[in-house]
């Protein structure tokens, strides 16, 4: 029988953490750990206010089927994710933190890394960028001269914000990817796309509005550079539809329901010639090792998560000039450290 656990965290950031929908100094997160004899595995969701999801909320829904949860075999991964699928409808988030608990717990039952259980050889996986939030040109470089580093993702929100690309560049020569959050219209992008270019930046995720379509569909025969979906690539049901608007998408694990459903879009993605990302929402080091194992099937990779945080609960990652490196311990590979940070 399953023993459920659960952990409260408001980590602190090393700068406030700005992107075009608002500014927050800590990251609200949330633990579940599922126990089996001596084992146990671990999972994370972060809280995101513009998903409309809250600690307490993930809270609540789990201790309202805790009992149906604890009494349940797990035998396989993939089908504890249908069982929580149908037990949790809409609740992604924490969907995705049992999820992973779920595939850490097994992995460890078969007494190997994720990565080796999924059938991945640990070669050919993409260095992680680190994230500078929006700020003044001060503040940003300022960022980048703290944290030298051979890729940056730079937020961008308004369209004079090109001007502070401009002034990192003049301190390092790392390629850009710029993340925009919904942030341009069509004709901000249509003329910002080659300014970003002669930049160096090699890669735009979601310049427009989620709702924008068709404009999506123009602005990709138009762009210069690689387009990513992020807000317009949630769950398994939109990869089909970006194949028009976009050259790749970003999954995150959190958004989408965890390890399961990213392993399916992954595939979709393939079949469909999609470049396959997969991002962070902030997670520690946690949440970050489930990104890292799966890092041998994509093509680029943003999971900067605990190198922006100042406080962690877990260690197991190694982070060394952009390319992270799981402890090859079973399962996710982490020691879980956050009762010294649970939030009361």
């Amino acid at each position: 029988m399953l023993q459920v656990r659960h952990y409260s965290f408001e980590l602190a950031f090393e700068y406030p953490f700005t992107i075009s929908k608002g500014t927050k100094t800590h990251q609200p997160t949330f633990v579940v750990a599922l126990g089996l004899g001596n084992l146990t595995g671990f999972g994370e969701a972060p809280a995101i206010n513009y998903y409309n999801v809250t600690v307490q909320g993930m809270i609540d829904a789990l201790e309202a089927k805790r009992g149906v949860i604890e009494r349940y075999a797990l035998m396989d991964p993939q089908r504890f994710w249908h069982f929580l699928h149908h037990l949790l409808p809409g609740n992604e988030f924490l969907i995705a933190a049992l999820d992973m608990a779920g595939w850490d717990l097994f992995a460890k039952m078969r007494k190997q890394p994720l990565y080796q259980l999924l059938g991945f050889k640990w070669q050919n996986v993409p260095l992680t960028d680190y994230t500078i939030g929006l700020g003044t040109a001060e503040e940003m470089v300022a960022k980048l001269k703290a944290h030298p580093w051979p890729l940056y993702k730079i937020k961008l929100g308004r369209v004079d914000d090109i001007d502070l690309l401009r002034a990192l560049r003049q301190h390092t020569d790392a390629p850009f990817r710029v993340d925009a959050n919904e942030g341009w219209t069509f004709d901000e992008a249509k003329a910002l796309l080659p300014e970003l270019a002669k930049l160096g930046v090699n890669m735009v995720e979601q310049p427009l509005k989620r709702s924008d379509n068709e404009a999506m569909k123009e602005l990709k025969t138009l762009s210069p550079l690689p387009l990513f979906a992020d807000e317009s690539c949630v769950t398994e049901e939109d990869v089909k539809n970006c194949v028009e608007g976009f050259h790749g998408i970003n999954i995150k694990l959190t958004k989408c329901g965890g390890i399961t459903p990213a392993l399916r879009m992954t595939q979709e993605a393939r079949k469909l010639g999609l470049k396959v990302m997969m991002g962070s929402m902030n997670e520690s080091t946690l949440g970050s090792a489930a990104i890292a194992h799966l890092m041998p099937i994509l093509d680029e990779v943003d999971a900067d998560g605990p190198l922006l945080l100042k406080e962690d609960i877990a260690e197991g990652l190694t982070y060394n000039n952009g390319q992270i490196t799981v402890s090859n311990y079973t399962g996710l590979g982490v020691g879980f450290k956050g009762t010294k940070f649970e939030k009361k």
